[in-house]
């Protein structure tokens, strides 16, 4: 699981150099990334409207098939259309891939940003509680949340926001730290304006770029663990579809017909790679004397 040591905080400072990334632009590959992200969404969104089969309608005279016109993924071993399935296991594998991580975003960035500008008792106990958490193997929190709680849409958005919220409250804090020094903190502390409005006005605006590329990397990683859970049958129920619960029943085929794992293992991948090109580019944006 990603930790705030994984995620450069410095921030750009005057006469600090630039990057060469920063000086030539975001690049063709943030583009395409974006592009094949901004597909996916749109096909999660929008899969009730596109004319593809229904993803659990089985054929059993159609078990394994390659691509064809009529299947153009192939099946699975059910005889139903990969292609519906990889679509319609997008709006699981996605919606818990954003909410998870903008829950413990919203959540571990605002505990965060008290923390690191009160740095008595508060921030203490509350970056104290946060360590408890990390001490735990997230693997195993993670199955033992999802054996116990059951397994549902909101229940592993749950666990896996919990999972991220004290690294999103590291990452915030460590930002908050560095911040609430500069000297636009110091003369708004001197002209009378209050904790609430230096930190909403001075300090969330300096948060928000490293949160976001927080956000992005930790999309692409939930994602990552949502298919692990339900590969290991702990995500949704089926017949619902997901990315994982495809892989996962397609390692009995792989000899016969490894179409049926490979196709949402690829997508996964590409998703997950485009989500860390997007996040990489916005962490050079936010801290031009890092980048490459």
């Amino acid at each position: 699981m990603p930790g705030p040591e994984g995620l450069s905080l410095a921030l750009p400072v005057a006469g600090a150099p630039v990057s060469r990334r920063a000086q030539a632009g975001l690049g063709v590959l943030f583009w395409v990334s974006a592009a094949w992200v901004l597909l996916v969404l749109l096909g999660a969104a929008l899969a009730h409207l596109l004319p593809l089969p229904e993803p659990t309608k089985m054929n059993l005279m159609a078990r394994g098939q390659g691509m064809s016109t009529a299947h153009w993924l192939g099946t699975d071993g059910l005889g139903r259309d990969l292609l519906s399935r990889v679509v319609f296991g997008a709006r699981v594998s996605v919606t818990v891939g954003l909410l998870a991580p903008l829950l413990a975003t919203l959540l571990g960035g605002a505990l965060g940003v008290m923390a690191g500008y009160w740095r008595g008792r508060f921030g203490k106990l509350s970056m104290g509680a946060m360590d408890v958490l990390l001490t735990f193997p997230p693997i195993v929190l993670m199955l033992v949340l999802t054996a116990y709680l059951g397994a549902s849409l909101v229940n592993l958005t749950v666990v896996l926001a919990v999972l991220f919220l004290p690294v999103a409250a590291r990452v915030a804090r460590a930002v908050t730290l560095a911040v609430s020094q500069r000297e636009f903190v110091t003369a708004a502390r001197a002209l009378g304006a209050t904790d609430a409005r230096i930190m909403l006005r001075e300090i969330v605006p300096s948060v928000l770029l490293p949160m976001l590329s927080f956000f992005l990397f930790s999309v692409a990683v939930v994602i990552v663990l949502e298919g692990a859970l339900s590969f290991l049958a702990l995500g949704l129920p089926p017949p619902t579809p997901s990315w994982g619960s495809m892989i996962g029943e397609g390692r009995n085929l792989l000899e016969s017909a490894p179409h049926v794992a490979f196709v949402p293992a690829m997508v996964m991948f590409i998703t997950v790679l485009a989500l860390n090109l997007i996040g990489d580019a916005v962490r050079a944006v936010a801290e031009p004397s890092k980048g490459t």
